[in-house]
Formats: structure tokens, C-alpha cells, sequence
């Protein structure tokens, strides 16, 4: 769009003038260029650009990068409630297993007994003014137990994002107590287990920030153990990571993963019969079905 606003008019007619076919209609198209946006849609018809003057396939219409478009949320709505759910549980056992080893200590996160020095000494960046004031649970504490620096594990990791939970596990000064951790999923070798969250921290994130799913290529590969079956070489693609997601869903609910397997192959499977979109999520996303 360059550095100048244009008009819904000006928009469309830039469009056709690219080749662009609007299939449902023009006044359709300008409902759903104002509902979405022409910056924000255009992500789902670069896929159908051929050039660098951005224009398209020929044959190229606009319910194809609508649909397109949908497909990306539906599938991004769906992971998200998995994420909820791995990250919940990661967190929980962490609270669990330290603080129940470690149980001279409420505030293990800050005992350089249990802690790395370097994660203690920017302890401070996570737990501060702001964060008390922002979390009401953590300012009653204060409010309550005045002489406390901080509120117990049970409380304070509560608030923290996943990838603060993650941290917490890899500064943790005893390595058997992140092996104990990561058995608990059914993974021996904690360097795999950091891999595989990674993976999900940077899937969770996009998803919750409206990022893009269907070119999306994590920045890390994805480590290859015997657990985990991939349908292709690509270790960096959307399918690989939901394949790590399923995983670990698996290992908490069986029926919530398999209930998980179905809604994505039900997503996907509405749009076998288009050419152009199962082209899409066969070689982008990288989805290959009942394998």
C-alpha cells in the first residue's frame, strides 16, 4: 500500500488491475476488505502473487485467499486452547516438584541453592512494582504478609508467562530434578525436552498474537526422537510442531489429544476438494492425512 492510505475503491480497483478475480462480488469484497483489512489480508494472497509488482496467478479469486485466511484462524484458535492446557500443566508441575522438594523454601526462585545466580539476578525484571500492582492476588499478599519480598511459588509463578516458566526450568540448579521433570512426559535427555518446548513457547506465541500459521517455519529445528513420528524432512514446518503439540497433549489427555487430531483433520479436510488450498496445506503447512 505504500506510505499513502487508500480508499476501499482505490483498493479494489489496485486488485484487479493485478488480476485479482472477485468472485463473491465487489460489495462483498469491500465488507470483508473492512472487516479484515487490506494490510492484514494481504499476507493470505501473497501465496497467489508471481512477481515483484505483486501480481497474480492467473485464475487467482478472492473467496480462495478468504478462505485461506479462515483456514489460518480456525487452526490457530484450535492450538491455542492446547497450548492453554500444556502450558497449565508444565506450570503446575514445576510449582509441584520444586516446591515439594525444596519445601524449606516458599520462594525457591530466589535460592541460589535451587536457582542459577543469573536468573536470580534479574529476578527483579519479573517480579517488581508493576507486576504486584497488576496482579491482584500478588498485591492482597503484600497487602496482607507486609514483611514478605515476595509471595510463595504457589502464588507468583501463577502470573508469570510461559516462557518465565521456561526459564525457571532450565536456570534450576539440579540436574535431576529437571530430568525428574521432563520424564514426567516421557522424555530422558533435557536437552530434547527444551527443544520440543521451545517449539511450543514460539507456536503459542504466534497464536497469541495473531502471527500467521500457514507459512510459519520455526527458527529451530525440530529434534528427531523415536516418540514422535514426522510426515516429512521438514522439521521446521507448522505440521512437525503441532505433531510436538499432540505429543505433549497426549501425555496429559489422551481424549483431549485425539479430540484435538480430529477438529485439525476436520479443518483441513473441508477444503480437500480445492485445489489450490490443499496445494497450501500438503506443501506449506506440510499435513499429510491419516498419516
Amino acid at each position: 500500500m505504500g506510505n499513502i492510505a487508500t480508499s476501499i475503491d482505490e483498493q479494489i480497483k489496485r486488485l484487479e488491475e493485478r488480476g485479482m478475480i472477485f468472485d463473491l462480488g465487489v460489495e462483498k469484497a469491500k465488507e470483508i476488505l473492512l472487516d479484515i483489512g487490506y494490510y492484514r489480508l494481504g499476507f493470505y494472497w501473497n501465496p497467489f502473487e508471481i512477481d515483484r509488482r505483486h501480481n497474480f496467478e492467473k485464475g487467482t479469486v478472492f473467496s480462495d485467499v478468504v478462505a485461506l485466511y479462515y483456514l489460518d484462524v480456525d487452526l490457530r484458535n484450535i492450538l491455542l486452547r492446547s497450548l492453554n492446557r500444556i502450558e497449565i500443566n508444565f506450570r503446575t508441575k514445576i510449582v509441584y516438584y520444586v516446591s515439594n522438594k525444596h519445601k524449606h523454601s516458599s520462594t525457591w526462585f530466589v535460592d541460589k541453592k535451587v536457582m542459577h545466580k543469573d536468573f536470580i539476578a534479574t529476578f527483579n525484571k519479573h517480579y517488581n512494582a508493576k507486576f504486584i500492582e497488576n496482579n491482584k492476588t500478588i498485591k492482597l499478599h503484600h497487602k496482607k504478609y507486609i514483611n514478605d519480598k515476595y509471595a510463595p511459588a504457589w502464588k507468583t509463578l501463577e502470573f508469570f508467562t510461559f516462557g518465565t516458566i521456561f526459564k525457571i526450568y532450565t536456570s534450576l540448579v539440579e540436574e535431576d530434578l529437571k530430568i525428574d521433570i521432563s520424564k514426567i512426559y516421557g522424555i530422558k535427555k533435557t536437552k530434547i525436552f527444551s527443544n520440543y518446548m521451545n517449539t511450543i513457547i514460539f507456536i503459542r506465541n504466534t497464536c497469541a498474537h495473531g502471527g500467521l500459521l500457514f507459512d510459519l517455519n520455526t527458527p529451530k529445528e525440530i529434534a528427531v526422537t523415536p516418540l514422535i513420528k514426522f510426515n516429512n524432512n521438514n522439521r521446521h514446518s507448522v505440521d512437525s510442531s503441532i505433531k510436538v503439540i499432540l505429543y505433549f497433549l497426549n501425555t496429559i489427555s489422551k481424549d483431549r489429544k485425539e479430540e484435538v487430531e480430529l477438529q485439525i483433520e476436520q479443518l483441513f479436510s473441508k477444503h480437500e476438494t480445492n485445489e489450490v488450498l490443499n496445494d497450501i496445506i500438503t506443501k506449506n503447512i506440510g499435513y499429510i492425512k491419516n498419516s
